[in-house]
């Protein structure tokens, strides 16, 4: 598991509803995230890694209908890479082509990843996430 940061977590319990929970391959845990628009995730790789594959799920009813994806190497600027358009289920949601869409192969290439719910399909904006993994090489 990579250094991670979140906008939000619900009532700000993070043993209950922390960020870690994205990454601990449990179906009985999940980040959940406080009220508000635009929620995001920043994952900072510990060496580069040549993205290939996202893989999310949310809680039905709490998913984002938009998300953006920045991503930068080291010491550089966030850009944006490319955005999917998830579901509003619980099903485990794997994008293929997302990261490499915009870019030369070479450029896919990143030290840091910024998912941002730009859309939450819950009236007061929450996001609730079980399940967070980012594939590829280094």
């Amino acid at each position: 598991v990579c250094p991670c940061r979140v906008s939000s977590v619900l009532n700000r319990d993070v043993k209950q509803f922390g960020k870690k929970h994205m990454f601990d391959a449990s179906e009985e845990t999940c980040w959940n995230s406080d009220q508000g628009t635009c929620q995001w995730v920043t994952l900072d790789f510990p060496c580069s890694v040549k993205i290939s594959q996202l893989h999310i799920q949310f809680q039905g009813g709490f998913s984002s209908r938009l998300c953006t994806l920045e991503g930068c190497r080291e010491g550089k600027e966030l850009e944006q890479i490319s955005t999917v358009y998830p579901e509003d289920s619980n099903a485990m949601q794997i994008s293929f082509a997302a990261l490499g869409a915009r870019f030369q192969v070479e450029e896919t290439v990143l030290d840091k990843l910024k998912i941002t719910f730009e859309n939450s399909t819950d009236f007061f904006g929450r996001i609730v996430v079980y399940h967070l993994r980012v594939l590829g090489e280094r």
